[in-house]
């Protein structure tokens, strides 16, 4: 399905394949459902066939860790560092300020419509939309035609927010399932600090290691058997030792990158390494955006929580840019920020699959079917207007 949409794309439409890809398959669900009342079977099939799949196991426990590393392989550890106050505030300070505004704008939405849910969920959902997701930036931002400095801050505030949101997420998720009674200020913390810290500092011993054994050998197919093994058991280890997968697999991905250019690879090998992880990244992100638009067959519908959803595009878009504009004039009088920077990281800031996934993680009882319809429908958004239009408002504000 994806190579058929994929070849629609190129051929007729022509827009990023991610987006081209998503939007096929989001009107091929629209277009199954609309067939499914006149010949049923056909829409039952397409049906068990998608809710056969478990996104969020796929994404987050499969996709996600290759789609990280190649991003990274891309960031130049030199140029982040440039960059490094901005992506820093932005990650973390920028992550936590729109959990915040979320919830407690989503809180108030549902007491306003009369739904009953409480704030610990809205907290929840705050936490899984505020990160800009890396794979949706990185695969849109290639076409987008904006300045190299900007394109850093964007690509390495999406890469790090990601871990953190994740985290984040994961630290909400087990104080909502445990409790509020049995809330710890001091163990959130540390339990915060433990997965976002030892994920940083696991990364780091695994992409110098990797970098050693590829540095004391020529051997292209070794090599990138080394980068896959990273890849797969660097983050199953960090699972099992309940330390940030992605932030450890983002800082491996910099640091083999980085050196790999500079010394350890021979030109025939950083050629094929960089082929290879690049096919894959394209691989994997056709894939992904199509399986964003096939959900679409198993979300439940509600017209309230639609409008809800409609109206959370705002909200998110609003903090966003406060999120944004507060590290911006917090560091604006030592740092020297692009021309209507906090509009570009503001509207460049897109929602993926990755929100999704978070979102269909969270147990039944919790609202899941409220709270997935709202992500999809923001990252439907997010993805098709946002993304389509980025390379337009960069043109426009140059």
């Amino acid at each position: 399905m994806t190579a058929v949409f994929a070849y629609i794309n190129d051929r007729l439409i022509k827009w990023p394949p991610t987006i081209g890809i998503m939007v096929i398959a989001l009107f091929s669900s629209i277009l199954l459902a609309i067939l499914g009342n006149l010949i049923p079977v056909i829409s039952s099939r397409a049906l068990l066939l998608v809710s056969n799949i478990n996104f969020e196991q796929v994404l987050m426990k499969i996709m996600l860790s290759f789609l990280l590393f190649a991003g990274a392989l891309h960031v130049d550890a030199g140029e982040l560092k440039k960059e490094k106050w901005p992506v820093m505030l932005m990650a973390t300070a920028g992550t936590f300020i729109s959990t915040f505004l979320v919830s407690i704008m989503a809180y108030y939405l549902f007491l306003f419509l009369h739904l009953n849910i409480s704030y610990i969920y809205c907290l929840l959902f705050g936490a899984l939309i505020s990160p800009t997701d890396p794979i949706a930036v990185m695969g849109i931002l290639k076409q987008a035609g904006i300045p190299k400095s900007l394109e850093i801050k964007i690509t390495g505030e999406s890469l790090f927010n990601d871990g953190v949101g994740v985290v984040v997420f994961l630290t909400i998720l087990e104080v909502a399932i445990n409790g509020t009674d049995k809330f710890s200020v001091g163990n959130t913390a540390l339990l915060f600090l433990k997965e976002a810290g030892g994920g940083l500092l696991f990364g780091a011993v695994l992409g110098y290691t990797a970098h050693l054994l590829i540095k004391s050998i020529d051997n292209y197919r070794v090599e990138v058997l080394i980068t896959l093994a990273v890849v797969m058991c660097g983050y199953s280890l960090a699972d099992h030792f309940h330390l940030s997968g992605p932030l450890a697999i983002i800082v491996a991905g910099i640091i083999m990158g980085t050196k790999g250019k500079k010394e350890g690879l021979s030109e025939i090998s950083r050629d094929y390494l960089g082929k290879f992880w690049d096919l894959t990244d394209e691989i994997f992100n056709a894939i992904l955006f199509l399986l964003i638009g096939l959900e679409m067959l198993v979300i439940k519908i509600n017209p309230t929580i639609m409008i809800v959803g409609g109206i959370m595009i705002v909200v998110v878009l609003l903090a966003r840019w406060a999120c944004v504009a507060l590290p911006v004039l917090f560091l604006k009088n030592w740092i020297r920020f692009e021309k209507n920077a906090v509009i570009m990281l503001t509207w460049g800031g897109l929602r993926g699959g990755l929100s999704v996934a978070m979102a269909l993680s969270i147990p039944e009882a919790m609202h899941r079917d409220e709270f997935v319809l709202i992500t999809y429908i923001i990252v439907v958004f997010s993805i098709i207007v946002q993304g389509l239009t980025i390379g337009k408002l960069a043109q426009k504000t140059a």
